[in-house]
């Protein structure tokens, strides 16, 4: 018997990716490991901030003093940009990047025989092609993730991920379609569409399928997926067809995670973002005057180089205009080789926990303010989970709302309409 582990850091994308490495894992007789047992281990890094490095480099050698006999295979983000600082951590037997990952299998072998360390990073990897790793089952039963492309070519100039993830590539339609008919027959009810640059979908090829193309086909054809939601949308990728798509199909998640990074003109430009204050403004009303009530989360970066009190307040201003429900917030992370990291003005890291701080107490109040007009009115949520100290179910609404239901039967992976009570 082989037993394997893996650990995943960092976004969705890195979660669909671990995944599948375990399915190819498995498919090859390994069997997943909850104690000291592990003849391999495969970690999934990440380095979107400086914060997701540290953590890279510090989960890779605290599991492999936790264990020293596994085969360890360190792949993602951290070992794509920077594969001989992962190289000389001692221990490390297979550094890939952010591909070659579907040759797991071989490549272990090859360790196994010749017992010298691997590596198979591609650093030169703007003209990658679309890597499929399907995915057919989840350790959870009720929502699994989707990943429709990779790579992004946006280069705005704060980010890491063009240089990690390579150029935008879009996976196989039919390759898609054929994963949700597998999660379909696994009795999955939920999945979450996703990608670096998720509705950009289509964009690199000249059939004349896109994203909302994607989406429709999907909806077309597996109606056994109870809810489609989606991970992450850019504004300028939300159009009128997209919003009337929404409108008319409930299926869809009534839930859009939309970045701004910035609600200050000065800052969105020196970013690069691809859109205005008022472009952004625009979509955001078209969607709340097709529906009032979805929830909209962003993504949003304190402390951008030069970033002023001033300009920080307008960005909180907005926020507020836009009526944002949820919010994420980041403290602005130098990643060196973008074009921010040499901007001068560099903010000091006490005005950036500051300006985080206050921040969040802002998407705090939003929160609680949008969850409160759902009190005592009927949600249909899918339970995810079972709390054994407060014996209650936990579940997401369509709007993602958290859910505590109490039920004698077992519900887990349960599509419920139940009454929110806050």
């Amino acid at each position: 018997m082989k037993y394997y582990k893996t650990l995943s850091l960092g976004c969705k994308v890195n979660t669909y990716e671990t995944e599948a490495i375990k399915e190819l894992l498995e498919k090859e007789g390994y069997i997943e490991s909850h104690d000291e047992k592990c003849d391999v281990f495969v970690i999934n890094t990440c380095a979107v901030t400086q914060v997701g490095e540290q953590k890279s480099r510090q989960m890779i050698r605290k599991s492999i003093k936790s264990n020293p006999h596994a085969i360890f295979v360190v792949m993602g983000c951290y070992s794509q940009l920077h594969p001989e600082v992962v190289k000389e951590i001692e221990g490390t037997n297979i550094i890939l990047g952010t591909s070659k990952r579907s040759e797991i299998i071989s490549l272990i072998k090859e360790f196994e025989e010749k017992k010298e360390q691997i590596v198979k990073v591609n650093k030169d990897n703007r003209n990658e092609e679309y890597e499929c790793l399907n995915i057919v089952s989840y350790n959870e039963n009720t929502r699994a993730f989707v990943k429709v492309q990779d790579g992004c070519n946006n280069f705005c100039s704060y980010c890491i991920i063009p240089y990690t993830r390579g150029g935008f590539r879009s996976r196989n339609k039919e390759s898609i379609l054929e994963e949700i008919h597998a999660l379909a027959d696994a009795s999955f009810q939920e999945i979450v569409i996703t990608g670096v640059d998720t509705a950009g979908y289509g964009s690199d090829k000249n059939d004349g399928y896109y994203f909302n193309d994607l989406i429709k086909d999907i909806l077309k054809e597996e109606p056994r997926i109870k809810r489609i939601r989606i991970s992450s949308i850019e504004a300028s990728q939300i159009d009128d067809e997209f919003i009337e798509i929404l409108k008319t199909n409930p299926r869809i998640a009534s839930h859009l995670h939309i970045p701004l990074q910035s609600g200050s003109a000065g800052v969105l430009k020196r970013m690069h973002r691809k859109y205005t204050k008022e472009e952004f403004l625009e979509r955001i009303k078209k969607i709340r005057n097709a529906l009032p009530e979805i929830a909209l989360a962003c993504d949003v970066i304190v402390g951008f180089p030069g970033e002023t009190e001033e300009e920080f307040l307008e960005c909180v201003e907005f926020i507020k205009e836009c009526g944002f429900n949820y919010l994420h917030v980041f403290p602005y992370s130098i990643r060196p080789g973008t074009l921010a990291s040499k901007m001068d003005n560099q903010i000091d890291p006490k005005v950036k926990k500051d300006r985080v701080h206050r921040l969040i107490e802002v998407g705090e109040k939003l929160k609680m303010e949008y969850e409160k007009k759902f009190i005592g009115r009927e949600l249909d949520v899918i339970i995810e989970s079972y709390d054994p100290k407060t014996k209650l179910y936990k579940g997401y609404s369509s709007n993602y709302i958290e859910v505590h239901v109490s039920s004698k039967e077992e519900i887990i992976g349960k599509y419920i309409v139940t009454t929110y009570n806050g």
